[in-house]
This record gives C-alpha cells, structure tokens and sequence, in this order.
C-alpha cells in the first residue's frame, strides 16, 4: 500500500500549457482503493471526465478521457508525480500526450484543496 492516499482529495488547476483543456473552474474529484486510483473532473472548459490510474510509489500512471464543453471527445496518458507543496498538501505534476489530437505533449500542475 502507498502512503500517499488520494480517497475523497479534490484538485484545481495551478499550472498548465497552452494545448491544454483543463482551466481553473474545472475540478477532480478523487477516489482510491489500494492502488487504483480513479477520478470524476468537470467544470469550466470540461463537460464530463474520468481518470484511471494506478498508484506506483510517488508517480500516478494514467490515461484519461473527456467531453469539452464545446463537445469534443478527448483522451490522453500521463505520468503524475506526486508531490508536497510547503503546506503539506499534494500537488500532481504532469507530463502528458493527448491521444487524439494532434496538439501532441505538455505538462499540468494540479493542487489539493
């Protein structure tokens, strides 16, 4: 079991690039049982999505989908690593890649509120 536990944590947006879709309205919602981590997100520039991950030491593997509020489906992967910000709260730093788009590669940060 990861000490790092991400039931019932909820994040925003603190950083992201320009090709990206989540803005600061949209929030995640997470859940985790052992190892799989999974999330509902929406809000601002996002209808509906849904992550699935799973937990490995400090870094979250995931893929996820969505519905933008201009109704386009997209989905992507990504590697999260899981840090703590000066306020012991977790931050999700991403690397990702859209796999349908071709908008390609950026990063995210997320923040626990």
């Amino acid at each position: 079991m990861n000490p790092t536990n991400f039931n019932n944590k909820v994040f925003v947006l603190l950083h992201n690039t320009a090709n990206g879709t989540t803005n600061e309205e949209t929030k995640f919602y997470y859940k985790q049982t052992d190892d799989l981590v999974t999330a509902d997100f929406y809000g601002g520039t996002v209808k509906y999505g849904k992550i699935i991950a799973i937990h490995k030491g400090d870094n979250l593997e995931m893929v996820y989908q969505m519905l933008t509020s201009t109704n386009e489906l997209k989905s992507g992967k990504a590697i999260a690593n899981i840090v703590f910000n000066e306020n012991e709260k977790i931050e999700l730093h991403l690397n990702w890649e859209w796999l349908t788009t071709s908008e390609n590669k950026g990063n995210s940060i997320y923040k626990e509120i």
